[in-house]
């Protein structure tokens, strides 16, 4: 390991853009065959356990900007995952709800991420997960107060 690596390898971000980028790049080989990415796993998993969930509340909880929501939506529709509807209550709204395709497919994508999160967490025991996970948290929040993105 050269200085500079030493160096970075001392930085909590640095660590973190590592791990997500191997995460990521092999979460994508689990959830391709499933017809999913990421978000699209994200979104659908969130509407699946919300039925009616509107679509400007869906793009409130991921964090996601309108704009883009609607892309992924309609990307979730046209692979006959979910049905968008108008709202009774107001028109201007959609309701967005899992199809019986969109239901099995959440299902198991579900299980495939939560064996995928097995297999990241190898070695490391429930109470060091929970920690992991909130210590993620505290430095999610830190960002956010400092002026980073939601």
């Amino acid at each position: 390991m050269n200085h500079e690596e030493v160096i970075l390898r001392r930085i909590v971000g640095y660590n973190l853009k590592r791990a997500n980028s191997a995460v990521l790049a092999t979460l994508q080989q689990v959830l391709g065959p499933l017809g999913l990415r990421r978000v699209t796993f994200s979104a659908l998993a969130v509407i699946r356990s919300h039925p009616g969930l509107r679509q400007s509340d869906l793009a409130e909880i991921l964090a996601i900007d309108r704009p883009n929501m609607v892309l992924i939506v309609h990307e979730l529709e046209a692979a006959g995952f979910i049905t968008r509807t108008r709202s009774q209550e107001d028109r201007r709204a959609y309701e967005l709800r899992a199809t019986p395709k969109g239901e099995c497919v959440s299902e198991q994508s579900v299980d495939a991420v939560f064996d995928f999160d097995r297999g990241i967490t190898e070695g490391i025991g429930e109470e060091e997960r929970i920690m992991l996970i909130g210590l993620l948290n505290r430095i999610e929040a830190n960002a956010t107060a400092m002026g980073g993105e939601k």
